[in-house]
């Protein structure tokens, strides 16, 4: 696994986007969807309340996420196949328990457990509901969090199963740090370091190729892999 280490989430996210552009390899997806991916990647973030948590190369402004970090905290009125506000604070996708409905507000036990507990180990939420996900054509790529609390901070890991750095692990990011303070608060707590793991991190070369000039500052901070760069054309290192 490749660990990247960044003070901030901001810096995180350029690095691992400097990472799989460099190092990506192709793959089309079972949507048929160019990418360039790499093996499973962690990004530790030692101060994730720090600015910048976003980066000025994303076409996502921090007023954008901060409206999404909103949503996932305390839930919105937009209609999805599945949402991470459901998962996380209302699990149970229809699911039926001796005939009664199953809702688990799993933010609600992270934070009983923690303040119980504060060394626990059990404090995880999931998002997965195989009778339901195994058949979604969209399902959740966030998949398990974990908060501990060391050295009287609360740190929070999480796991993606797979994760569209460029355009998504952004907001992905700002919005669970966000739910990391709500969590800290709640318990009593400063907030620690924040751990993103991606089982499978990846680029949408095409898809997002005009999103991929401002990270690479076109061609001057790294050079992309060749197929990138062909596809990107936003520079000159691409016509050669």
């Amino acid at each position: 696994m490749k660990l990247i280490r960044a003070p901030t989430l901001a810096r995180a996210h350029e690095l691992i986007i400097k990472y799989i552009l460099e190092k990506g390899y192709h793959v089309t997806t079972e949507n048929g969807e160019e990418t360039v991916e790499t093996d499973e990647i962690c990004l530790s973030v030692d101060t994730p309340l720090e600015s910048p948590m976003v980066s000025e190369r994303s076409r996502f402004k921090e007023s954008f996420l901060a409206e999404y970090a909103k949503n996932l905290i305390y839930g919105s009125d937009a209609v999805f196949e599945y949402d991470y506000h459901g998962r996380l604070f209302d699990w149970g996708c229809g699911l039926k328990e001796e005939g009664v409905e199953i809702h688990q507000d799993q933010i609600k036990y992270i934070i009983e457990k923690l303040k119980a507990s504060p060394v626990s180990r059990r404090a995880v939420a999931i998002t997965w509901c195989p009778p339901v996900d195994e058949k979604l054509a969209d399902c959740p790529c966030l998949q398990l969090i974990q908060c501990v609390i060391r050295d009287g901070k609360l740190d929070m890991k999480v796991v993606f199963r797979s994760n569209d750095m460029l355009s998504a692990s952004g907001s992905n990011m700002y919005a669970l740090v966000k739910l990391q303070e709500h969590i800290a608060n709640e318990i009593g707590v400063k907030v620690g370091k924040y751990a993103h793991i991606s089982l499978v991190p990846h680029i949408y070369y095409k898809r997002d190729a005009a999103d991929i000039p401002p990270f690479c500052e076109k061609g001057k901070e790294f050079t992309p892999c060749e197929e990138v760069c062909r596809v990107c054309g936003g520079c000159s290192k691409s016509k050669r």
